[in-house]
């Protein structure tokens, strides 16, 4: 069953198209990668579908109904959207910023024991526990994608949409993090992630969808998105693409 359908979806600011004529459906169970050039409509798409930029054009449902036309708080249960970086002013610690992903689940003043349990959960799931205690504005940039990711895992949602969710992580922990993600797809969640790491995106996930200046340039599973014509076509460099395990796609840039 398709969780995301999108129809003619386009958008404009200030006058210029950043997205265009997109036609896209997402399923449950499903781990997608979202790649393009800088300005390619990558995190305008993610926008849309997380209901943050609602003067687009065309339709875009979730679960049958108009993203617009959700209530938040019963969206928010079902989608939840990670940006690339989260500013903190106050000072919470790791383990606070993370009980604030239960927001939508709380019907009273005070955290129930499955939220802590959740919470609990999600930072042992993202290897954050060990900093739990301390001043989240203290964290280092990994430590701190880490953190708001197992915000969004205890969240408890249908559908993870991501910026860049590896941004300032070390090679170890963007493994791990990819891993769970597809995990979480292979579990019955809808991820979609925005990455410029294509190799990353080729290991891991079921599908890419690749734009170029607000259109979709390719949509399918990662062998037969990554060609040497379309890293040319669309990213502007020379590449080779050899097989890894399983079949899977790996690019080599050069001449």
């Amino acid at each position: 069953m398709n969780l995301f359908s999108l129809r003619e979806v386009g958008m404009r600011y200030d006058g210029a198209q950043v997205l265009r004529g997109a036609n896209l459906d997402f399923a449950a169970a499903q781990f997608v990668a979202v790649a393009g050039p800088n300005g390619a409509g990558k995190s305008t798409l993610l926008g849309i579908m997380a209901g943050l930029r609602p003067k687009y054009s065309g339709r875009c449902e979730y679960a049958g109904t108009e993203v617009a036309r959700w209530g938040r708080r019963a969206f928010a249960r079902q989608v939840c959207f990670l940006p690339q970086s989260l500013k903190m002013e106050f000072p919470f610690t790791a383990e606070q910023v993370v009980l604030m992903g239960r927001t939508p689940h709380c019907d009273g003043l005070f955290e129930s024991p499955e939220d802590w349990s959740e919470v609990e959960r999600a930072m042992a799931t993202t290897d954050s526990l060990e900093f739990r205690g301390r001043d989240f504005r203290t964290l280092s940039g990994g430590e701190r994608q880490r953190v708001i990711l197992a915000s969004a895992v205890a969240q408890q949602p249908q559908t993870l949409l991501l910026d860049e969710p590896t941004t300032f992580l070390d090679v170890k922990h963007q493994v791990a993090i990819y891993r769970l993600l597809r995990d979480l797809s292979r579990q019955g969640l809808l991820v979609i992630a925005v990455t410029h790491d294509l190799n990353l995106a080729a290991s891991f996930t079921d599908r890419i969808l690749v734009l170029d200046a607000g259109r979709v340039a390719a949509d399918a599973a990662p062998s037969e998105v990554l060609t040497t014509d379309t890293i040319r076509r669309v990213f502007g460099v020379e590449s080779s693409i050899q097989r890894g395990p399983g079949g899977k796609p790996w690019i080599f840039y050069g001449e």
